[in-house]
Formats: structure tokens, C-alpha cells, sequence
């Protein structure tokens, strides 16, 4: 692993709840949705603030127009950061140049976690236009980002009415099926 950078991946849930029906989907794919920064931190630079267990003990802090919404040490993830690779790994080609987000840090920074906690209550309120969101973590500096003006996507289309067509068995298929009968 080379380093460490704050990750904001700016989830545009109205525009996930729009393409996708559950709801989840590829917003945090959107060509704008994610900022790095300010820099990469080399892991031997953030090895003095590593536990005895291997976790990075640095505290983590999320700010919406300076409120302070979310705030945790790194160290009470539920895996280190070589566990988070490994686990990524094990179906995903992992190269170096890579980036793998670890993600929210607890006790809020995802505002629909935190409107989860407080009963579906939109409090804080969903990110508006100028907004300032600042993330600072320990030994990695502070990223800071304003949420720009809206941008409506085109309408989709009308959704299809579902087809239901029968699979036919290809030739070779049926032979092999035949082959394989007791």
C-alpha cells in the first residue's frame, strides 16, 4: 500500500433514487462525484499513528458550513487497512494506482446515516448549493469542497413492459445434454 488520502465520494442520492430502484447504484460513479486530496500521505509517513493492532489512530471529522456533523478515530473501523485490501482482492484485480475508499467515518459524516439515527428527520438538512463540506483527518490535512449548481440529467425513458421469451437449447447443447443422461 503507498499512502493514505481523504476520499469524498459526494453520493448524489437524488440521482441514484432516479436510475436505480433500490436505490443504490451508480451515482458514486458519476464523473463528479468523488474529490482526493489535499495530498497522498506515504504509508512509512502514517506508520508513527499505527496501534498495536494495526489500526490508524487518528481522529476523523466531517463539517457542513462549519457544523461539525461526524466525527470518529479511524481506529474503531472493524478492519485495518491491509484487511480492507485483502478483502477487496478476492474477486477484484487490485493494481497499484488504485484507489479504495475505507468508508464513513462513525458517529455521522454520511447524512443519511445520520438521518437514520435521528428517525428519517432530514437533520443536518440535504447539501445545497454553496454548501462547504470539510473533512480533516489527523496526519492527512483537510479536504474541503462547495457543492456546486444543481445539474438536471435528461428525463429517462418510460420503463419497458417486461418480455417474457422462452430460451431455446442450442444443438450442441441438447447433444451434450443427451450424453450426460444416466
Amino acid at each position: 500500500m503507498f499512502g493514505y488520502v481523504i476520499m469524498n465520494d459526494w453520493s448524489a442520492r437524488d440521482i441514484q433514487a432516479a436510475e436505480m430502484r433500490n436505490s443504490l447504484g451508480p451515482a458514486k460513479g458519476k464523473d463528479f462525484a468523488t474529490s482526493l486530496g489535499p495530498w497522498i500521505v506515504t504509508a512509512d509517513e502514517m506508520a508513527v499513528h499505527r496501534d498495536a493492532d494495526g489500526f490508524l489512530a487518528v481522529r476523523a471529522e466531517v463539517y457542513v458550513n462549519d457544523e461539525l456533523v461526524g466525527e470518529d478515530l479511524v481506529s474503531n473501523m472493524a478492519w485495518t487497512f491491509p484487511e480492507l485490501i485483502a478483502y477487496a482482492s478476492r474477486a477484484s484485480r487490485v493494481v497499484p494506482g488504485d484507489v479504495l475508499g475505507s468508508g464513513t467515518v462513525g458517529n455521522g459524516g454520511c447524512l443519511a446515516e445520520l438521518w437514520g439515527k435521528a428517525g428519517g428527520d432530514l437533520v443536518p438538512p440535504p447539501l445545497s448549493e454553496d454548501d462547504e463540506v470539510r473533512m480533516v483527518v489527523e496526519g492527512l490535512g483537510e479536504l474541503v469542497g462547495t457543492v456546486g449548481r444543481a445539474r438536471h440529467p435528461h428525463a429517462l425513458p418510460p420503463r419497458g413492459v417486461a418480455r417474457h421469451r422462452v430460451l431455446a437449447v442450442e444443438p450442441a447443447e441438447r447433444a451434450l445434454r443427451g450424453s450426460l443422461s444416466p
